[in-house]
Protein backbone atom coordinates (compact mmCIF):
# COMPACT_ATOMS: atom_id res chain seq x y z
CA UNK A 1 0.00 0.00 0.00
CA UNK A 2 1.28 3.32 -0.80
CA UNK A 3 0.70 5.67 1.86
CA UNK A 4 1.33 9.60 2.96
CA UNK A 5 3.53 9.73 5.79
CA UNK A 6 1.98 11.26 9.41
CA UNK A 7 2.46 15.28 9.56
CA UNK A 8 4.14 16.89 11.86
CA UNK A 9 2.78 17.15 15.53
CA UNK A 10 0.62 14.03 14.33
CA UNK A 11 -31.80 18.62 -9.68
CA UNK A 12 -29.31 20.60 -8.96
CA UNK A 13 -29.95 24.26 -7.41
CA UNK A 14 -29.44 27.34 -9.68
CA UNK A 15 -25.62 28.42 -10.30
CA UNK A 16 -27.20 32.26 -9.51
CA UNK A 17 -28.64 31.10 -6.48
CA UNK A 18 -25.09 29.55 -5.58
CA UNK A 19 -23.55 32.64 -5.92
CA UNK A 20 -25.81 34.67 -4.16
CA UNK A 21 -26.01 32.37 -1.04
CA UNK A 22 -22.14 31.78 -0.75
CA UNK A 23 -20.13 34.65 -2.84
CA UNK A 24 -21.13 36.83 0.04
CA UNK A 25 -18.22 36.47 2.65
CA UNK A 26 -14.68 36.52 2.53
CA UNK A 27 -12.97 33.83 3.91
CA UNK A 28 -9.28 33.50 5.89
CA UNK A 29 -8.91 30.21 6.23
CA UNK A 30 -11.71 27.04 5.67
CA UNK A 31 -14.90 27.76 6.56
CA UNK A 32 -17.00 25.17 8.50
CA UNK A 33 -19.99 23.68 9.02
CA UNK A 34 -19.99 22.84 12.65
CA UNK A 35 -22.32 23.91 15.03
CA UNK A 36 -21.94 27.66 17.26
CA UNK A 37 -20.91 25.59 20.31
CA UNK A 38 -18.93 23.07 18.52
CA UNK A 39 -17.10 26.49 17.38
CA UNK A 40 -16.61 28.14 20.77
CA UNK A 41 -15.58 24.91 22.07
CA UNK A 42 -12.97 24.26 18.88
CA UNK A 43 -11.76 27.82 19.03
CA UNK A 44 -11.14 27.63 23.01
CA UNK A 45 -9.51 24.65 23.23
CA UNK A 46 -7.65 23.56 19.68
CA UNK A 47 -5.87 20.44 19.02
CA UNK A 48 -4.91 21.62 15.41
CA UNK A 49 -4.19 25.00 15.50
CA UNK A 50 -4.49 28.09 12.74
CA UNK A 51 -1.04 28.45 13.08
CA UNK A 52 -0.48 24.98 12.65
CA UNK A 53 -2.69 24.48 9.48
CA UNK A 54 -1.26 27.23 8.05
CA UNK A 55 2.29 25.81 8.50
CA UNK A 56 1.64 22.44 6.61
CA UNK A 57 -0.84 23.37 4.10
CA UNK A 58 1.81 23.83 1.24
CA UNK A 59 3.63 20.50 3.04
CA UNK A 60 0.13 18.55 2.87
CA UNK A 61 0.63 19.64 -1.53
CA UNK A 62 4.22 18.08 -1.72
CA UNK A 63 3.07 14.88 0.37
CA UNK A 64 0.15 13.95 -2.42
CA UNK A 65 2.30 15.00 -5.33
CA UNK A 66 4.70 12.32 -3.66
CA UNK A 67 1.97 9.84 -3.10
CA UNK A 68 0.93 10.50 -6.61
CA UNK A 69 4.06 9.58 -7.89
CA UNK A 70 4.85 6.64 -6.19
CA UNK A 71 1.46 5.51 -7.17
CA UNK A 72 2.44 5.63 -11.10
CA UNK A 73 6.17 4.01 -10.42
CA UNK A 74 4.19 1.27 -8.84
CA UNK A 75 1.75 0.86 -11.74
CA UNK A 76 -1.23 3.17 -11.53
CA UNK A 77 -2.22 4.88 -14.46
CA UNK A 78 -3.41 8.76 -14.88
CA UNK A 79 -7.71 8.51 -14.74
CA UNK A 80 -7.68 5.33 -13.13
CA UNK A 81 -10.45 4.39 -10.51
CA UNK A 82 -8.43 4.06 -7.02
CA UNK A 83 -10.14 3.86 -3.59
CA UNK A 84 -7.67 5.31 -0.20
CA UNK A 85 -8.11 4.25 3.55
CA UNK A 86 -7.51 7.15 5.41
CA UNK A 87 -6.70 8.04 9.26
CA UNK A 88 -7.46 11.44 11.47
CA UNK A 89 -6.43 12.07 14.67
CA UNK A 90 -7.69 14.22 17.28
CA UNK A 91 -7.45 15.08 21.29
CA UNK A 92 -10.93 13.95 22.16
CA UNK A 93 -13.86 11.17 20.67
CA UNK A 94 -16.19 13.85 20.43
CA UNK A 95 -14.34 16.04 17.65
CA UNK A 96 -13.89 12.74 15.90
CA UNK A 97 -17.47 11.62 15.99
CA UNK A 98 -18.41 14.59 14.47
CA UNK A 99 -16.11 15.04 11.63
CA UNK A 100 -17.32 10.78 11.21
CA UNK A 101 -20.43 11.84 11.10
CA UNK A 102 -20.01 14.68 8.90
CA UNK A 103 -17.72 12.12 6.29
CA UNK A 104 -20.38 9.68 6.62
CA UNK A 105 -23.45 11.39 5.76
CA UNK A 106 -22.02 13.57 3.01
CA UNK A 107 -19.24 12.27 1.56
CA UNK A 108 -20.34 8.47 1.66
CA UNK A 109 -17.11 7.39 3.22
CA UNK A 110 -17.28 3.87 6.10
CA UNK A 111 -15.34 4.83 8.77
CA UNK A 112 -14.82 2.79 12.58
CA UNK A 113 -15.29 4.01 15.67
CA UNK A 114 -12.69 6.08 17.11
CA UNK A 115 -10.15 4.54 19.25
CA UNK A 116 -7.54 5.78 21.80
CA UNK A 117 -4.17 4.73 20.66
CA UNK A 118 -0.38 6.11 21.94
CA UNK A 119 -2.03 9.34 24.32
CA UNK A 120 -4.56 10.89 21.13
CA UNK A 121 -7.27 9.86 19.30
CA UNK A 122 -7.17 8.14 16.31
CA UNK A 123 -10.37 7.11 13.04
CA UNK A 124 -9.89 5.45 10.37
CA UNK A 125 -12.03 5.08 7.16
CA UNK A 126 -12.51 4.06 3.49
CA UNK A 127 -13.13 6.44 1.01
CA UNK A 128 -15.33 6.30 -2.39
CA UNK A 129 -13.77 4.92 -5.29
CA UNK A 130 -13.20 7.92 -8.31
CA UNK A 131 -10.80 8.58 -11.01
CA UNK A 132 -7.42 9.95 -9.87
CA UNK A 133 -4.93 12.50 -11.48
CA UNK A 134 -2.12 14.87 -9.86
CA UNK A 135 -4.22 17.21 -9.92
CA UNK A 136 -7.44 14.94 -8.30
CA UNK A 137 -5.37 13.81 -5.55
CA UNK A 138 -4.18 16.91 -4.09
CA UNK A 139 -7.36 18.69 -4.26
CA UNK A 140 -8.56 15.65 -2.72
CA UNK A 141 -6.25 15.20 0.28
CA UNK A 142 -6.46 19.04 0.47
CA UNK A 143 -10.25 19.17 1.11
CA UNK A 144 -9.36 16.33 3.71
CA UNK A 145 -7.22 18.60 5.18
CA UNK A 146 -9.59 21.76 5.90
CA UNK A 147 -12.39 19.17 6.80
CA UNK A 148 -10.30 17.77 9.31
CA UNK A 149 -9.42 21.40 10.71
CA UNK A 150 -12.94 22.49 10.47
CA UNK A 151 -14.30 19.69 12.91
CA UNK A 152 -10.42 20.17 15.17
CA UNK A 153 -8.77 16.98 13.37
CA UNK A 154 -5.87 16.44 11.51
CA UNK A 155 -5.41 14.20 8.38
CA UNK A 156 -2.93 11.90 9.89
CA UNK A 157 -2.15 9.77 7.21
CA UNK A 158 -3.70 8.21 3.87
CA UNK A 159 -2.97 5.30 1.17
CA UNK A 160 -4.31 3.91 -2.06
CA UNK A 161 -5.99 0.02 -1.91
CA UNK A 162 -6.02 -0.25 -5.87
CA UNK A 163 -4.02 -2.92 -7.01
CA UNK A 164 -2.08 -1.59 -10.04
CA UNK A 165 -2.13 -4.48 -11.71
CA UNK A 166 -5.70 -4.82 -12.10
CA UNK A 167 -6.75 -0.66 -12.84
CA UNK A 168 -10.52 0.17 -14.07
CA UNK A 169 -11.25 3.07 -16.07
CA UNK A 170 -14.69 5.48 -15.92
CA UNK A 171 -16.33 5.02 -18.63
CA UNK A 172 -17.27 8.10 -20.61
CA UNK A 173 -19.43 6.12 -23.52
CA UNK A 174 -23.11 7.27 -23.07
CA UNK A 175 -22.24 9.80 -20.25
CA UNK A 176 -22.69 13.48 -20.69
CA UNK A 177 -20.95 16.55 -19.77
CA UNK A 178 -23.81 17.44 -18.01
CA UNK A 179 -24.43 14.41 -15.72
CA UNK A 180 -21.22 14.97 -14.15
CA UNK A 181 -21.67 18.66 -14.17
CA UNK A 182 -24.90 17.93 -11.96
CA UNK A 183 -22.95 15.38 -9.81
CA UNK A 184 -20.28 17.63 -8.79
CA UNK A 185 -23.05 20.44 -7.69
CA UNK A 186 -24.49 17.55 -5.65
CA UNK A 187 -21.24 17.06 -3.98
CA UNK A 188 -20.60 20.57 -3.71
CA UNK A 189 -23.87 21.23 -1.97
CA UNK A 190 -22.28 18.83 0.53
CA UNK A 191 -19.34 20.47 0.87
CA UNK A 192 -17.77 17.22 -0.56
CA UNK A 193 -15.28 19.51 -2.56
CA UNK A 194 -12.80 17.05 -3.33
CA UNK A 195 -14.91 14.75 -5.25
CA UNK A 196 -17.03 17.73 -7.05
CA UNK A 197 -13.62 18.85 -8.53
CA UNK A 198 -13.09 15.29 -9.45
CA UNK A 199 -16.63 15.41 -11.14
CA UNK A 200 -16.42 19.07 -12.92
CA UNK A 201 -12.77 18.29 -14.22
CA UNK A 202 -14.25 14.78 -15.61
CA UNK A 203 -17.40 16.98 -16.81
CA UNK A 204 -14.60 19.38 -19.08
CA UNK A 205 -12.89 16.38 -20.70
CA UNK A 206 -16.34 16.04 -22.01
CA UNK A 207 -17.04 19.51 -22.55
CA UNK A 208 -13.88 21.92 -22.37
CA UNK A 209 -15.59 25.30 -22.74
CA UNK A 210 -18.07 24.74 -20.21
CA UNK A 211 -18.04 28.08 -17.97
CA UNK A 212 -20.51 27.00 -15.56
CA UNK A 213 -18.07 23.95 -14.80
CA UNK A 214 -15.29 26.02 -15.03
CA UNK A 215 -16.69 28.75 -12.41
CA UNK A 216 -17.93 25.72 -9.97
CA UNK A 217 -14.61 23.92 -10.26
CA UNK A 218 -12.53 27.25 -9.12
CA UNK A 219 -15.38 28.08 -6.36
CA UNK A 220 -14.84 24.32 -5.02
CA UNK A 221 -10.56 25.26 -5.25
CA UNK A 222 -11.08 28.44 -3.53
CA UNK A 223 -13.15 26.55 -0.33
CA UNK A 224 -10.10 24.91 -0.10
CA UNK A 225 -7.42 27.55 -0.17
CA UNK A 226 -6.17 26.83 -3.07
CA UNK A 227 -6.83 30.09 -4.52
CA UNK A 228 -4.26 30.60 -7.74
CA UNK A 229 -5.27 27.17 -9.09
CA UNK A 230 -8.84 28.51 -8.39
CA UNK A 231 -8.39 32.02 -10.68
CA UNK A 232 -6.88 30.21 -13.71
CA UNK A 233 -10.87 28.52 -13.36
CA UNK A 234 -12.41 31.33 -13.67
CA UNK A 235 -10.01 33.54 -15.78
CA UNK A 236 -10.79 30.79 -18.43
CA UNK A 237 -14.36 31.22 -17.70
CA UNK A 238 -14.41 34.68 -18.90
CA UNK A 239 -12.37 34.12 -22.03
CA UNK A 240 -15.24 32.13 -22.93
CA UNK A 241 -17.47 34.73 -21.60
CA UNK A 242 -15.70 38.19 -20.82
CA UNK A 243 -19.22 39.39 -19.63
CA UNK A 244 -20.09 36.19 -17.54
CA UNK A 245 -21.52 37.92 -14.25
CA UNK A 246 -21.47 34.97 -11.69
CA UNK A 247 -18.22 34.88 -12.70
CA UNK A 248 -17.39 38.19 -12.68
CA UNK A 249 -18.17 38.24 -8.92
CA UNK A 250 -16.65 34.97 -7.83
CA UNK A 251 -12.94 36.87 -9.38
CA UNK A 252 -13.70 39.95 -7.91
CA UNK A 253 -14.07 38.20 -4.35
CA UNK A 254 -10.86 36.07 -5.14
CA UNK A 255 -9.07 39.22 -5.60
CA UNK A 256 -10.30 40.33 -2.42
CA UNK A 257 -9.12 37.64 -0.76
CA UNK A 258 -5.48 37.82 -1.98
CA UNK A 259 -5.37 41.92 -1.41
CA UNK A 260 -5.67 42.56 -4.66
CA UNK A 261 -8.75 45.44 -3.65
CA UNK A 262 -8.16 47.84 -7.17
CA UNK A 263 -8.58 44.97 -9.24
CA UNK A 264 -11.71 43.35 -7.40
CA UNK A 265 -13.02 47.30 -7.97
CA UNK A 266 -13.24 46.64 -11.43
CA UNK A 267 -14.68 43.52 -11.48
CA UNK A 268 -17.56 44.34 -9.34
CA UNK A 269 -17.98 48.10 -11.64
CA UNK A 270 -18.07 45.74 -14.48
CA UNK A 271 -21.01 43.78 -13.31
CA UNK A 272 -22.47 46.44 -11.93
CA UNK A 273 -22.17 48.18 -15.50
CA UNK A 274 -23.97 44.63 -17.19
CA UNK A 275 -26.31 44.36 -13.79
CA UNK A 276 -26.82 47.74 -12.55
CA UNK A 277 -29.32 46.09 -9.94
CA UNK A 278 -27.16 43.58 -8.62
CA UNK A 279 -26.80 43.88 -4.79
CA UNK A 280 -24.54 41.00 -4.57
CA UNK A 281 -22.02 43.64 -6.88
CA UNK A 282 -23.11 46.61 -4.80
CA UNK A 283 -22.47 45.04 -1.70
CA UNK A 284 -19.07 43.31 -1.95
CA UNK A 285 -17.77 46.54 -3.62
CA UNK A 286 -18.84 48.10 -0.54
CA UNK A 287 -16.85 45.97 1.08
CA UNK A 288 -13.86 46.34 -0.53
CA UNK A 289 -14.13 49.92 -0.81
CA UNK A 290 -13.87 49.61 2.65
CA UNK A 291 -10.76 47.68 2.52
CA UNK A 292 -9.45 50.66 1.25
CA UNK A 293 -10.37 52.88 3.81
CA UNK A 294 -13.11 54.60 1.55
CA UNK A 295 -16.17 54.36 4.05
CA UNK A 296 -17.74 57.00 2.16
CA UNK A 297 -17.73 55.15 -1.05
CA UNK A 298 -18.80 52.01 1.22
CA UNK A 299 -21.35 53.08 2.99
CA UNK A 300 -23.06 54.50 -0.16
CA UNK A 301 -22.55 51.19 -1.97
CA UNK A 302 -24.37 49.18 1.19
CA UNK A 303 -26.97 51.69 1.22
CA UNK A 304 -27.61 51.15 -2.65
CA UNK A 305 -27.41 47.39 -2.28
CA UNK A 306 -30.25 47.29 0.84
CA UNK A 307 -32.48 49.77 -1.08
CA UNK A 308 -31.88 46.60 -3.95
CA UNK A 309 -32.71 44.16 -1.61
CA UNK A 310 -29.50 42.57 -0.23
CA UNK A 311 -30.26 40.69 3.24
CA UNK A 312 -26.73 41.54 4.55
CA UNK A 313 -26.22 46.08 3.79
CA UNK A 314 -27.88 46.49 7.05
CA UNK A 315 -26.00 45.02 9.28
CA UNK A 316 -22.73 46.69 7.68
CA UNK A 317 -24.55 50.18 7.57
CA UNK A 318 -25.55 49.80 11.46
CA UNK A 319 -21.82 48.95 12.11
CA UNK A 320 -19.73 51.31 10.10
CA UNK A 321 -21.98 53.99 8.89
CA UNK A 322 -23.47 55.77 11.68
Amino acid sequence: MLRACAREGHPTIMMRLLNILLLTFLFSYCSGQTTDKQNVMIMNNRYFTKEDFNANYGKEVISAIDVYQRMTKSGFKENALATFDFDFTSDTKEKLDSLAKFLTDNYDFKLKSPEKKEGHWIVEGDAIELPYTEDNLMFWALDLYCKGYEFDCRINGYGALTDPKNLTYLSLENQTADSFHNKGIDALNKRDFGAAIIYFTTALKLEPENKATLQARGYCKDEIRAWKAARKDYDKALEIDPNYVDALLITATNKDDAGEHKEALKDYDKVIQLEPTNDLAYFNRGNTKFSLNDKKGACEDWTKAKSLGSPYAQDRLAAECK
